[in-house]
């Protein structure tokens, strides 16, 4: 039977498939709608098998917040032609909101909720995703935070995001913190929150220099110490020097601001660091 431009196009739009693809699952589906949607659900999901054990390392970073409550997702695929695709950013973006729009708590209850009016599950539309494009598509990351105020960042090229989260409604003061986030990697909050393994990790580490640098063994331990709290103030965020002015630290920064300011958590995730 004749396959119209019609058919083809509400087809492209109810799933977001190419032209070709459109007509090749009408075609085979002899131009029932609901058929040829399940053809190409069904070659993602041979797509998504057959490239299960691929690397999806590219992709697109995603933060967004609605004043008390911030996600931040990472949708991964194979190469950074399809990470560039518009098709995929908006995937992405759609992805984004409605975790806010249904204030999700978890990955798993996020990929369970449905899809826009696709008639799919999230985690469906995913794989259905993975036949259009061709390419393994997966959430790697997904993270949530609520506060008094939640600040998202978008580094340019969504290849970098951070969400922070504030006890006073600080609009600008929190993208700064956020910004600082993306760009120092901070790996905790402060010292208080660096687990127990990474400290003892840092002084083995630390002590361990020392010897090899002919230092006796009581001695290393002093000086393991003293870069342990070397270590606190490069890498947690409140004792970090602030990017915006190297003259103070984050934590001195958020106290001249309000000293009833604190940052309460944070998320980052980077696709090369």
């Amino acid at each position: 039977m004749s396959i119209t431009a019609k058919e083809v196009n509400e087809l492209r739009k109810k799933t977001g498939a190419g032209m070709m693809d459109c007509k090749k699952a009408l075609t085979e589906s002899n131009g029932d709608m609901e058929s040829a949607i399940d053809f190409l659900r069904k070659k993602g999901q041979k797509i998504a098998a057959k490239r299960g054990d691929r690397e999806a390392s590219e992709g697109l970073v995603i933060a967004k917040s609605n004043d008390d409550v911030g996600y931040l997702l990472c949708l991964n695929c194979e190469t950074d032609f399809v990470a560039k695709n518009k098709d995929f950013g908006n995937l992405a973006n759609s992805l984004m909101d409605l975790a806010i729009q249904n204030n999700v708590q978890s990955l798993d209850e996020f990929m369970n909720q449905n899809y826009l009016d696709s008639g799919l599950k999230i985690s469906e539309k995913i794989i259905e995703q993975s036949g259009v494009i061709g390419e393994k598509i997966e959430i790697s990351v997904f993270e949530k935070i609520t506060a008094k105020k939640v600040v998202a960042y978008n580094h340019p090229g969504n290849q970098i995001a951070s969400i922070i989260g504030l006890t006073l409604n600080e609009e600008e003061v929190g993208k700064q913190i956020a910004m600082q986030v993306a760009a120092m990697n901070p790996i905790a909050l402060d010292q208080e929150s660096v687990t127990q393994d990474i400290i003892d990790r840092e002084l083995e580490v630390g002590k361990e220099l020392a010897i090899q640098e002919g230092k006796p063994a009581e001695m290393a331990e002093k000086i393991a110490k003293g870069r342990l709290n070397k270590f606190f103030k490069e890498t947690t965020l409140i004792n970090q020097v602030f990017v915006r002015d190297n003259k103070k630290t984050v934590g001195q920064f958020l106290k001249e601001t309000n000293p009833n300011l604190k940052v309460t958590d944070f998320k980052r995730c980077s696709l090369s660091v």
